[in-house]
């Protein structure tokens, strides 16, 4: 369990599986830089956030919600929760402290089960690191309400369409080997080396890590090839 001082933002999972570095520069060093993508993302999640929380029939919609998780060590804002009411549950005879489905919502009656919602500006990834942020809200749902999140939901702006995400055990265990490896980056404060790959194209970060410094370049040899082309250019 960690303390409340050691919990890291929950999105820096995404930063991590897209790239440790990016995810250092961001985390350890306070480096950012926004491009187009990352400002059409910005401005997807700040208007998502403008909504105010409303219920529709049997779906809550909650904005904004605050998570946190002290087994993870994460905390969030997740861009929406909703709440499926369900029905109530029949106590066990077997059962002395039955797990409720669902939660309690104020001023509205029965008992609702947490499903969030994350939005996306792009289209779903061919990796794992939007599944593994939305698997970890659900994570902190089920530490902070004490119930089961079976599953949640992608929107992606590109294709405006929902795609649903099931938290089976296989996500779970990648999602808590992210928050692991995210915490031991920080422990170790130390920002991985550079490597270019075809990922680098769309990092708002390219000029700042300076990915081609990693390409196994001589320094020297770099720097005498320019100077002799300076020196072709001014002959």
């Amino acid at each position: 369990m960690f303390d409340e001082d050691d919990l890291l933002p929950l999105s820096a999972l995404q930063h991590l599986l897209f790239c440790e570095r990016q995810c250092a520069l961001i985390h350890l060093e306070q480096a950012w830089d926004e491009n187009r993508l990352t400002a059409e993302g910005r401005v997807l999640h700040e208007r998502v956030h403008e909504q105010g929380d409303e219920t529709r029939g049997d779906v809550h919609v909650a904005r904004g919600v605050p998570l946190r998780s002290l087994r993870l060590g994460l905390a969030a804002k997740a861009d929406v929760v909703e709440y499926h009411r369900i029905e109530e549950a029949v106590t066990s005879p077997d059962s002395e402290h039955p797990a409720p489905p669902g939660v309690r919502l104020p001023d509205l009656p029965g008992l609702w089960r947490p499903f969030p919602v994350e939005y996306k500006r792009g289209r779903p990834k061919p990796d794992h690191c939007d599944l593994v942020q939305l698997c970890a809200q659900a994570l902190c749902l089920e530490e902070m309400h004490g119930v089961a999140v079976p599953r949640g939901a992608l929107f992606y702006g590109a294709t405006r369409r929902r795609l649903e995400v099931e938290f089976d055990v296989a996500l779970r265990r990648e999602t808590q080997d992210a928050a692991r490896r995210l915490h031991a980056l920080v422990a170790a404060q130390q920002t991985p080396k550079p490597q270019f790959g075809p990922k680098c194209e769309r990092c708002s970060l390219a000029d700042l890590c300076l990915p081609h410094a990693g390409s196994g370049r001589s320094a020297a040899r770099y720097l005498r090839a320019t100077l002799d082309q300076l020196g072709r250019n001014e002959a």
